[in-house]
C-alpha cells in the first residue's frame, strides 16, 4: 500500500532537475547583460553553423519569424490603448504610469534562448534541411520585419510611449541639496 502512494523515482529525479534549473534561472535574473551576451553568442554560433552547412534555411526562417514575434510582444504594452481605452498618459499633465510590457524582458530572453537552442539542435538532423531558394525567404522576411516594425513604431508615436529605458533617469541639479554650514566654520573678521 505504501508503494502505491510513493512517487516513482523518475518523477522525483525530473522534479529535482526542474527545481535545480529554476533555481539557476532565478539567479540569472539580475545578470541582464550576461544573459543577453550568452544569447548573442549562441545566435552567432547558430549562424556560423548554418553558413558552414549551407542549409537549414527553413529552420532559420522560422526562427527569425518567431524572434520577430517575441520582439513585437516585448515592444507592445500589456493593455492596448486602441482596444481597451487609454492606459498610457497622452499629455504631460496626466499621471505617470510605468510602461507595462505584454512580454517581460526575462520571458523574452528565455523564449528567444530556447528557440535558438532548438533551432541549433535541429541543424544536427538532416530531416529539417529542406531544399528551398533562400533569397526569396530572406526578402520575404525583410518585408515582414519592415511592415511589422513600421506599424509598431507608428503605434508608439500615436500613443506616446517609449518601451525601452536606458538606465535610471537623473534630474541634474534639481535633486542635489546643498548642506548648510552647521558649526564647522567660523566667520573670520
Amino acid at each position: 500500500m505504501m508503494d502505491e502512494l510513493a512517487e516513482p523515482p523518475s518523477d522525483g529525479m525530473l522534479g529535482g532537475l526542474q527545481k535545480a534549473t529554476q533555481r539557476y534561472l532565478d539567479k540569472t535574473t539580475i545578470w541582464v547583460r550576461s544573459r543577453w551576451s550568452a544569447f548573442v553568442v549562441l545566435l552567432v554560433v547558430y549562424a556560423v553553423r548554418v553558413y558552414i552547412l549551407q542549409g537549414f534555411f527553413i529552420v532559420t526562417y522560422g526562427l527569425g519569424i518567431y524572434l520577430l514575434n517575441l520582439l513585437i510582444g516585448f515592444l507592445s504594452p500589456a493593455v492596448d490603448p486602441d482596444l481597451e481605452g487609454p492606459g498610457l498618459p497622452t499629455t504631460d499633465r496626466e499621471e505617470f504610469r510605468p510602461f507595462d510590457r505584454k512580454l517581460p524582458e526575462f520571458k523574452f530572453w528565455m523564449s528567444a534562448f530556447r528557440a535558438v537552442l532548438s533551432a541549433f539542435t535541429m541543424t544536427f538532423f538532416s530531416a529539417f534541411d529542406l531544399p528551398v531558394f533562400w533569397p526569396i525567404l530572406f526578402a520575404y522576411f525583410l518585408v515582414l520585419v519592415f511592415l511589422t516594425l513600421k506599424d509598431r513604431v507608428r503605434h508608439m508615436l500615436k500613443h506616446r510611449y517609449v518601451p525601452i529605458s536606458m538606465g535610471k533617469q537623473t534630474y541634474g541639479e534639481l535633486t542635489k541639496t546643498k548642506a548648510s554650514g552647521g558649526g564647522g566654520e567660523k566667520d573670520s573678521k
